[in-house]
């Protein structure tokens, strides 16, 4: 009896993969690290179509074909837009080609999904959201299962604090402040709300720490390319009326409850009580098993798969929408003037 019902759930489990197909066609701008390690295993995964591939020259082009048949190796992006086919595209390109790439996009009337940034500025911000199309941005940790448990959490209670430290090696390729601060940014913004900056000190080069007030929520942030890739570290600590939340990596979530108090004076001083740590999300780095993987972890598989279902036309929660960066953006350029 027990070896039916474990072989039915297993077919069950199989069916419902096997019955999630995708019938529009896709194309991607783009080949990068980023886009190879945690873009294209998940597209893969999920059996999404792609038809295009587009690069910046036509020897990559060809080798494209012969790695990936049935799809077309391009270098134009007119090509793809002029295909009626082509209903979603990816875009994991230069970040400073991203605002142009992705005006092409939405003007021609296809789904969008581009990885942050979407452009550079909360103007060119704007200028995207007139054209009113289906986009949302690449920003996963909008999409991390951990960081949807504490979202949910924190309606249910009042937060009244955070301690934000994202630190990284030297960051010479690029603008640190779009490129990488943007995720932490763009996190407390998603979990709070539009932020007014109290403080700001560029302690040296890239590195900053300040202050932020998000209507009653205070936090301090240590933003910096000043330490190790090796060692990179992105934790978060929430105070509540509750308790304490400590997400660590995006995706271990703990939760110490609040000590009790008698009278204003803390039990636990008298040995009557002591705080209590629940795990409430933690990876599994044990089973072989998607949600073991830092792709689904880190938000990467939600983010895709929310994006494809949403250009097939079945119903799914769009998380990043264009006009949902807008308070982000305030804040990047906030932080860059002072």
């Amino acid at each position: 009896m027990i070896k039916e019902l474990i072989s039915k759930y297993k077919r069950i489990r199989s069916e419902e993969y096997l019955e999630r197909t995708y019938r529009a066609g896709y194309a991607f701008v783009g080949m990068g690290q980023h886009a190879l390690s945690n873009l294209y295993p998940v597209l893969s995964y999920l059996g999404v179509p792609l038809r295009y591939i587009c690069v910046t020259n036509s020897r990559k082009a060809k080798m494209i074909e012969e790695k990936f048949p049935g799809v077309k190796g391009v270098t134009s992006l007119d090509e793809i837009l002029a295909d009626e086919g082509v209903k979603g595209v990816f875009v994991a390109a230069s970040p400073d080609a991203h605002f142009k790439i992705a005006r092409k996009v939405l003007k021609s009337g296809k789904a969008l999904f581009i990885e942050k940034p979407p452009c550079g500025t909360a103007a060119e911000l704007e200028d995207l959201i007139t054209y009113k199309g289906n986009a949302r941005a690449g920003l996963q940790r909008r999409y991390c299962p951990a960081v949807d448990i504490l979202r949910k959490r924190l309606k249910g209670e009042k937060a009244l604090s955070y301690d934000l430290h994202y630190v990284t090696g030297a960051y010479p390729e690029g603008d640190p402040l779009v490129d990488l601060y943007i995720h932490p940014l763009d996190l407390v913004c998603f979990l709070f709300g539009k932020a007014e900056i109290l403080s700001v000190r560029r302690v040296a080069g890239n590195d900053y720490v300040l202050m932020l007030d998000h209507g009653g929520v205070v936090g301090t942030l240590e933003l910096s390319t000043g330490y190790s890739w090796e060692d990179a570290r992105d934790s978060l600590s929430v105070r509540t009326d509750a308790g304490v939340y400590c997400l660590e990596q995006s995706e271990d979530l703990n939760f110490i409850t609040r000590p009790s108090k008698l009278m204003g004076v803390p039990l636990e001083k008298l040995g009557a009580s002591e705080p209590k740590e629940v795990s409430l999300a933690q990876r599994n780095t044990f089973s072989p098993v998607l949600a073991g993987n830092m792709v689904y972890s880190h938000g990467f598989y939600d983010e895709l798969l929310s994006f494809v279902e949403d250009v097939e036309g079945r119903k799914s929660e769009n998380l990043s929408d264009l006009p949902s960066l807008r308070n982000t953006f305030v804040l990047l350029e906030a932080l860059r003037k002072a």
